[in-house]
Order: C-alpha cells, then structure tokens, then sequence
C-alpha cells in the first residue's frame, strides 16, 4: 500500500511533533496571484520603493502569503481528514518573509479530546514556520474536528491547552529596521493614524465581493492545501465544496484596506473563529471593531488590536439573543497590525 489516507483522530498523540513534508520556495509569483485573488492593495507589501521608505530593504511578502504556505504544509497531517477547522490562538509573525524564502512547517500536538458521538475529535496544534535558515517566521495554534477511523477505538485521555487570551502588545515582533516616523500617507491611501482611532470604534469598510467556485480552487492549490472538503465535493453530505476558512480571512483582510489602509504589517493572531461555512456564491463584506491600541519601542511605530468580521450579511451585526453567532457571520479575527503613529 503504497497511498495514505492522512491520519485520523485516532493517530494523534500528544506530544508529538510533526515534521511537514514538502518545503517551499516563494517569490514574486506568489506575491501576483495573492494581489490576483484577493483585492489587497497594502502599500508596504505593493511597493518596493515604499518600504525602503519605511525602513525596509525591500517589499516583504504579506503576512498572510506566510500564513498560507505553512497552513497548507500542514493540511495533509493535521486537517485532510477534517470536518472543520475551528479556531486560531497565540499567533505571532516573528520575521518578514522575503521573496526567495524557502519556507518549511512543524506542529506540536498539544491537546486531544473524543467528541461524544465518537465519530470525531478535537486535535490542537502549535505549528511553527521556518526559513531556510531554520528562523522562525510565524508560530500559531489552531485546533481542528477530525474524523475517527474507528468509531469503536479508544479515546484518549482529554487534555485542552491553556491558551491566552490575546497575545500582549510588549510580545509583538517589530521587523528590524521598520520606521514609520518618514511614513508617506498620501501613497499609502488614507490619512488616519494610530491616534484617530479609539477603543470600540467600528469600521464598515462598505465594499463586497462575491466568491467564485474557480478563484477558491486556484487558491488552494496555491496555498498547497488538500484537504478534501475544499475540493472533493462528494467528502461533505450536501455535496458542496467548502471555501477554505483562510480564503475568507485573506478577502475581509483586503476588504478593510477601505478604513484600515495604515494597518500595513499583520504582527499578532489572538483569536479567530470560521463561524459559519462559506460556499461559492456567497458576496463577503467585512467590518471591523478596534479592540486596543499600543506604543511599540520601533520609531513612529504603534499597534492596533482589531476585531474583523466577515459576513453575508449587514455590517455590526454578529450574535444572536442566544449568544451564537447570527448565521450570516462567516469569520470572527481578533489580531494586531502596525500602523503609523
């Protein structure tokens, strides 16, 4: 037998650390078709010439092209059996991705527990990114459903990991070099600076795009990731591919450029939920509230803690009276950016 089925619940042990197969090198091609799918237009990640104005050598790649390169480095060993991704917790970006960067992926399991119907269970992860200099790039936990093998094997002894609430403000990596006290704000798009926003401000960044069966394909083969339920449509009962929940995080990010055009570098990931599934046809808007703000050590450098909601539907609406999330909502991120002070 010489195929694999990927693991199930069942093949998980905790502890363990998974090395990913498969490293990969990323580059300006990568750069295009991120700007091609998603509607991102972030001076710093869009301009050479505007990040050597801000400290940098050059443009990095986005925060998110990092993300998903090792996201999907880790789908065949972590989530190809999945019936859901479920959250996101203590991420940091801890250096810039830069083109040429060879990038591989590991994981820790942390946490198991047997749902109880049996058929599936809860695996927590910590994954780490690193470059072909073994540094660390990006560090996240995420805890995915998957499906047992065995109905009838054993469960494990549950362990659900501590996890923090928020990454803290002072953990923030700053990217060596970055200087926003010369920032250029008529290039970057908006005039709004970290002083212009203040805690529980919401943003509706008004714009929405409508999600194409052909667009989330080219992306998740891009990103690498084969998990099933993005693309065999007969791996769900209802027979529709499910968008990959980081498709939808990389479109409300793009969308809050209308509002956020300063919130340049992606820095920490406190929290993130996909709430509801999101199919092809769906139209994704996105607003977002902001959280809290802090002072960085780096010149002209502060930090926005900001909630990013996606949905189907109007924009400030996100629980219902029983607390859930109201069935429209498709994602709920709470993450740190840089922004100039």
């Amino acid at each position: 037998m010489k195929t694999g089925r990927g693991r199930f619940f069942e093949d998980y042990r905790l502890g363990e650390v998974i090395a990913h197969a498969v490293p990969r090198t990323v580059g300006p091609g990568e750069r295009a078709l991120y700007h091609a799918l998603y509607p991102a237009r972030h001076a710093l990640h869009a301009s050479d010439a505007f990040a050597q104005g801000c400290g940098l050598a050059r443009s990095p790649l986005d925060e998110l092209i990092a993300f998903h390169v090792v996201f999907g480095k880790t789908v065949p060993d972590i989530s190809l059996n999945a019936v859901a991704n479920l959250g996101y917790a203590e991420g940091r970006w801890l250096a810039p991705v830069w083109p040429g960067d060879t990038l591989r992926a590991f994981s820790e399991v942390i946490g198991l527990k047997q749902n109880s119907n049996g058929k599936s269970g809860i695996v927590w992860v910590r994954t780490t990114g690193r470059n072909q200099r073994d540094e660390p790039v990006l560090s996240y936990v995420r805890w995915v459903m998957v499906r047992k093998r065995d109905p009838l094997a054993r469960a494990p002894e549950t362990v659900i990991p501590a996890l923090a609430d928020s990454v803290r403000a002072e953990d923030l990596v700053v990217p060596e070099g970055l200087d926003f006290s010369g920032y250029d704000f008529a290039l970057a798009g908006e005039a709004h600076r970290l002083g212009d926003y203040t805690v529980g401000e919401r943003i509706d960044h008004v714009d929405g795009v409508t999600i194409e069966e052909a667009e989330h394909m080219m992306a998740t083969r891009l990103w690498q990731n084969t998990a099933r339920v993005h693309f065999d449509a007969s791996a769900r009962d209802d027979g529709r591919r499910l968008i990959y929940g980081g498709h939808v995080i990389s479109l409300a990010r793009a969308l809050s450029f209308n509002g956020l055009a300063n919130a340049q570098l992606l820095a920490g990931l406190n929290g993130g939920v996909h709430a509801n599934p999101c199919f092809a046809g769906d139209t994704v808007r996105a607003w977002s509230e902001v959280l809290d703000r802090a002072e960085t050590a780096a010149p002209g450098v502060g930090a926005l803690r900001l909630r990013l909601v996606a949905t189907r539907g109007d924009a400030f609406r996100l629980r219902a009276a029983d607390g859930k999330y109201l069935p429209e909502v498709l994602l709920d991120l709470d993450y740190w950016a840089l922004v100039p002070m």
